[in-house]
């Protein structure tokens, strides 16, 4: 369980709902940048350009990592 702090610190459930305004309902924001949102790619179309991202990314990464200077270990 996390630890309490000044930040953080737990609240009862009946705590939370007594409180005005409450509402523990879950929902997605919209995102006002799509157009179109009806013209959307397929989740699969979605998932390999995610993929393809990541990939080139970590492409990148390792080419800079390569281009780091290498310290000996201690």
């Amino acid at each position: 369980q996390r630890e309490e702090t000044e930040r953080f610190r737990y609240f009862p459930y009946e705590q939370l709902v007594a409180r005005d305004k409450a509402s523990l309902d879950v929902f997605w924001l919209r995102d006002d940048s799509l157009e179109r949102l009806d013209d959307l790619p397929q989740p699969d179309v979605l998932q390999q350009e995610i993929i393809e991202h990541l990939e080139a990314a970590l492409s990148a990464f390792r080419d800079v990592a390569a281009a780091l200077p290498r310290f000996a270990q201690r």
